[in-house]
């Protein structure tokens, strides 16, 4: 059956949500960065890891959300139909992947991102990749506004993308998600979705 790789705290927790979502049935295998089980089916490796029933490998988890949307049209999970829904769900797509996403980077791993080791010199990258993560939640707060979910579709592969990335905020930046309600909103409705629950609840015992 299609299997999932994953690993906790990853935005892995993306595609198993959208898993979750389409009901169908599907294995979710946690692994470590790097490990021997995971670099066997993803020479990266990376997670998301997607494996077909076939044996077909995908990888990237915008790639992933986006096959999985479109392989299951009757979970009406793409945002809606139209050359327009696509693209909005494309644009966000990439908002995740190449703007919020990439601003945790150097909060997560600031050691790459100075030649200088020094905690002060970490802990100075880390402080302008909180200035990043905040900039890029205040684009997606105002968007919010007034929405229930990102795209106009309903429920989407996108809310389920965002949703890692507001867990990392609500850890790691000072503040939490205080200075965006719309945000906060967003994760509130997904975090009480029983679905979600119980993809957490697997992935914190798993």
């Amino acid at each position: 059956m299609p299997t999932l790789y994953y690993a906790v705290g990853a935005c892995s927790l993306a595609p198993h949500i959208t898993l979750e979502w389409i009901g169908r049935p599907y294995e979710a295998v946690k692994v470590q960065y790097g490990s021997d089980e995971l670099l066997a089916v993803n020479p990266a490796g990376a997670v998301p890891t997607f494996r077909e029933d076939d044996g077909w490998l995908l990888t990237q988890a915008g790639a992933i959300l986006d096959y999985l949307a479109h392989k299951h049209p009757e979970a009406r999970l793409a945002g809606g139909d139209g050359a327009r829904a696509k693209a909005e769900a494309h644009r966000w797509s990439a908002f995740f992947t190449s703007d919020l996403h990439a601003a945790f980077w150097p909060v997560f791993m600031p050691y790459r991102y100075t030649t200088d080791q020094s905690e002060a010199a970490k802990a100075a990258v880390v402080e302008a990749g909180h200035r990043l993560v905040t900039k890029q939640l205040g684009v997606l707060d105002r968007h919010l506004d007034g929405r229930e979910y990102i795209l106009d579709g309903g429920r989407s592969v996108i809310d389920a993308y965002a949703f890692p990335m507001v867990r990392w905020a609500i850890k790691l930046l000072p503040g939490g998600l205080d200075r965006y309600p719309n945000v906060l909103a967003l994760h509130d409705t997904l975090a009480a979705d029983p679905s979600v629950q119980k993809v957490l609840a697997r992935e914190a015992g798993g």
